[in-house]
């Protein structure tokens, strides 16, 4: 008799979410389209690709393409400049992000709230190749604004894409520009649901702005900051392809700063067609990126913060 009726309940409760499924469909399909079937191609980091046997049939190299990544003269380089620039993005993102999400909390007029928040994510929406052009705008060594002051200021003009010493601050000002917007707007969504209550208490306490925010505001977003560096540790050996690639407009000379993994493979999987070896970059970055999620998301867990994935 239970049975009969655990079952009416199963489909009653279905019937009930049968909306939230079907909104839920496209998202899961891609999920499992785009996330889960290619992980069946993981095996290819580990096979010398004959394209005549077929890729299956290839025979099997074990570690052979993971050389190509540690056995280079450029491996400290490539290294060293993605966790070296990922450091510096989620420290710096982080606290201007916030900080932005502070101000614009800060606000109270409904329309330049809405105004400011609009401005600050336009940015996020443009291509780096759009953005690339942007910068050369600015940096181009003949009709580049920033040269063009230079000499009205008396100074020499700069060949700014043959000194590799500008582009870590120019590399950082443009990840800065182009994805604190986005992130603040992360954080605002969380600042805008405290009990404003907390606020009416403090100031009745006597407390200003500076205390107001550290010490309700900060910690109140603490669990989204530490949700969003865990995600962001996960990818410290990824790098973004378009602001490494396409900003430095593949200048040979300003590689020793711009080069990193992914930029790196790519260019040796466009002049050497070694796919194994593009494979073998992809496989070490997601599982270095694995182990880092579930060693920070330890470390939060163990300190009994909040904010853990899991």
């Amino acid at each position: 008799m239970k049975q009969p009726q655990k079952a009416s309940r199963h489909r009653a409760h279905f019937r009930q979410f049968l909306p939230l499924y079907l909104m839920a469909l496209p998202g899961l399909c891609y999920l499992f389209f785009n996330n889960y079937m290619p992980m069946a191609g993981l095996s290819i980091a580990f096979l010398d690709v004959n394209y005549q046997k077929g890729i299956w049939n290839s025979d099997w190299c074990g570690l052979k393409n993971f050389e190509f990544l540690f056995a280079t003269k450029d491996a400290w380089i490539i290294t060293r400049n993605t966790i070296g620039y990922n450091l510096l993005f989620i420290v710096l993102g982080t606290v201007l992000a916030v900080a932005t999400a502070v101000l614009l909390n800060e606000i109270g007029h409904k329309f330049w709230n809405r105004f400011f928040q609009t401005s600050i994510l336009i940015p996020y929406l443009f291509s780096y190749v759009i953005i690339s052009y942007l910068v050369y705008g600015f940096l181009s060594p003949n009709t580049g604004m920033f040269n063009h002051v230079l000499q009205l200021l008396g100074q020499e003009p700069v060949s700014w894409y043959m000194e590799s010493k500008y582009w870590p601050f120019i590399l950082t000002f443009v990840e800065m520009w182009k994805k604190t917007g986005y992130n603040a707007v992360v954080y605002y969504a969380t600042l805008v649901g405290i009990d404003e209550t907390l606020y009416e208490a403090a100031q009745l306490d006597g407390a200003g702005k500076y205390k107001q925010i550290f010490r309700i505001t900060i910690p109140m977003l603490s669990p989204t900051i530490i949700m969003m560096m865990l995600l962001s540790v996960g990818r410290i050996f990824h790098s973004d392809f378009g602001l490494f690639y396409q900003i430095p407009m593949q200048t040979g000379v300003l590689k020793n700063v711009t080069s990193t993994i992914d930029t790196y493979v790519y260019n040796g999987l466009m002049t050497l067609g070694d796919v194994g070896m593009s494979s073998a970059a992809g496989f070490y970055q997601s599982i270095v990126g694995f182990l880092l999620v579930l060693t920070s998301n330890w470390l939060v867990k163990h300190k009994k913060l909040e904010g853990s994935l899991f």
